[in-house]
């Protein structure tokens, strides 16, 4: 079983709601983080293409270039989300898994992040910064916890 990080937050929304903001609007909300940049040019534009099961994240930059971060595994509308996440600076072989699972609590949801594989990427490798694996997910852990109140001002 793989290493993982898991950060759940309620938002004042449907299930339907959250996935729709979390899926069509991700370029609205995403805000980069000096520690997990997805590459030295920053994170880009962030989007699904295209959104949906056959779809992939990918992030255009400001130059006009675009990155594939991962594949969709999982589109579940109102319910999962699953795709892979991979930064430039990883070998064909490595990548990480991210999870998101959409639970109506009342008249919220409570939308649950899962990213599982860091440990797999060595903790030399730059997008470990070094880090030993525990205080790495405790940073990425924080890192998607705003990202996370960032998709729920958005609901």
């Amino acid at each position: 079983m793989s290493a993982a990080v898991i950060v759940a937050l309620r938002v004042a929304a449907t299930p339907a709601r959250a996935f729709d903001v979390f899926t069509h609007e991700i370029g609205l909300w995403w805000k980069s983080h000096a520690l997990f940049e997805v590459s030295r040019k920053g994170d880009g534009a962030l989007r699904f293409d295209p959104a949906g099961p056959e779809g992939r994240l990918v992030t255009r930059f400001a130059d006009g270039t675009e990155w594939e971060i991962g594949r969709v595994s999982c589109w579940l509308p109102g319910e999962r989300l699953g795709f892979g996440w991979r930064l430039p600076s990883f070998r064909a072989d490595q990548t990480t898994e991210v999870e998101v699972r959409f639970e109506a609590v009342g008249a919220e949801t409570r939308v649950t992040v899962e990213h599982r594989g860091w440990d797999t990427i060595p903790q030399k490798h730059v997008a470990r910064h070094g880090f030993e694996l525990m205080l790495f997910q405790r940073r990425l852990g924080e890192h998607w916890r705003g990202l996370l109140g960032a998709m729920g001002a958005r609901v």
